[in-house]
This record gives C-alpha cells, sequence and structure tokens, in this order.
C-alpha cells in the first residue's frame, strides 16, 4: 500500500549562517586574479614616457643637425667671399690714408687766403703817401715792405697810422697782431724815403691744422 504524501512544513526555515571561524588568509600573498593587471599600467606608462622622451630628444637632436648644417652652410659662404671683404677692406684702408692727405692738402690751402685777393685788396688800403715794395705769403702770415713819403718828422706817424688802418680792416679779419718788425725804419739815403717791414700772423684757427 503506498504512502501518502507527507505536506511541506508551512513554518518558516531558520536562514543557514555558516559557522564562524578565524580568517586567516594573507591577501598580500594570494594570486591577482584582476582581468587587467596592475602591472600593465605601471608597464605601459613606463614605455610611453620612455617613447616620449625618445621622440622629444630625438626632435632635439634633428634641431641641432639641422643647425650645424646651416651653421657650415653660413661658414662656407664667408670662407667663399672672405679673399673679396679682404681686398675691399685693404682699398678702404688704402682710400682712408689717400683721403687724410687730400684733406690735409685742402684744410692747408683754405688755412691761407687767396693770394690775388689778398693783394689787390691791400692794394685798396694803400694810402696815397705809402706804396708797397715787397709782398710774401708765408704759411705762418703775410710779411710786407713798404715805402713811406713824408717829411722825416711825419713819416713814421704815416706808417703807424698805416698799422692801424690794416688792424681795424675787416677784410682782412683772419690776421692778428699786425706789427712793424725788424729794426727801427730807415731812411732811404737815396730816395729819402722810409722804408718799413710789416708782419700780419695768421690767426690760430686759419693756420694749418
Amino acid at each position: 500500500m503506498l504512502s501518502l504524501p507527507k505536506k511541506k512544513s508551512e513554518a518558516p526555515t531558520a536562514p543557514l549562517v555558516p559557522a564562524w571561524h578565524p580568517n586567516f588568509r594573507n591577501y598580500e600573498k594570494l594570486p591577482d586574479i584582476k582581468v587587467v593587471r596592475t602591472a600593465f599600467f605601471v608597464n605601459g606608462a613606463a614605455l610611453f614616457i620612455a617613447i616620449a622622451l625618445g621622440i622629444y630628444f630625438g626632435f632635439q637632436e634633428w634641431q641641432l643637425h639641422v643647425l650645424h648644417a646651416q651653421i657650415a652652410d653660413v661658414q662656407r659662404q664667408i670662407d667663399r667671399d672672405q679673399p673679396g671683404s679682404d681686398k675691399a677692406l685693404a682699398l678702404y684702408k688704402k682710400f682712408q690714408a689717400e683721403e687724410a692727405k687730400i684733406l690735409e692738402v685742402d684744410a692747408f690751402v683754405k688755412s691761407k687766403p687767396v693770394t690775388s685777393d689778398l693783394f689787390v685788396r691791400l692794394a685798396q688800403t694803400l694810402p696815397a703817401n705809402v706804396a708797397m715794395d715787397s709782398f710774401d705769403l708765408r704759411e705762418g702770415g703775410l710779411s710786407m715792405r713798404i715805402t713811406v713819403r713824408g717829411a722825416p718828422e711825419v713819416a713814421p706817424t704815416y706808417a703807424t697810422a698805416y698799422l692801424d688802418q690794416l688792424r681795424a680792416d675787416k677784410q682782412l679779419a683772419r690776421f692778428d697782431q699786425t706789427a712793424i718788425t725788424g729794426a727801427n725804419p730807415q731812411r732811404n739815403p737815396t730816395t729819402g724815403r722810409l722804408n718799413v717791414e710789416i708782419f700780419m700772423p695768421l690767426k690760430k684757427e686759419a693756420k694749418k691744422p
């Protein structure tokens, strides 16, 4: 005879609670069960940094190579043009030396008045009782010998008056300290006239540099 099935107990079953026990597992020694290990990221980051540094230093090395090539090209141009530059520099120095000589001569010529103009001006200043015997334009100034007509007591006065006239003449302003030179004016025994020598020195700014 078959036995009747037993009814399931409607009383709630108690939850199964694992028995308590101490955890002696050492997690540091347990194997890494991650799908992507931490070492992969570390190695990837290191590899990326190494590649980036390699690219950077490679680019710097390429720039240095280009710079050295440019320097070498410029140096070749300098070496090519150096002989012509040296020749031009030598010619320029020679030109400067010749220019200095020309300027020196020009300054010397300009420091002396034009002889013709000076002679004409002196002729215009001569009083009626004064005659010019000689005219000598030197580097330092003008030397002139004159003859003064007049009685012995007034001839020296005529000479002094003409000297003052030369000093006051604005067209003869480049001369300075005009004075009678040599011994005392002497009377020519043949003509009876007074011989006087006058020297008109050039001013310092008008002399040869």
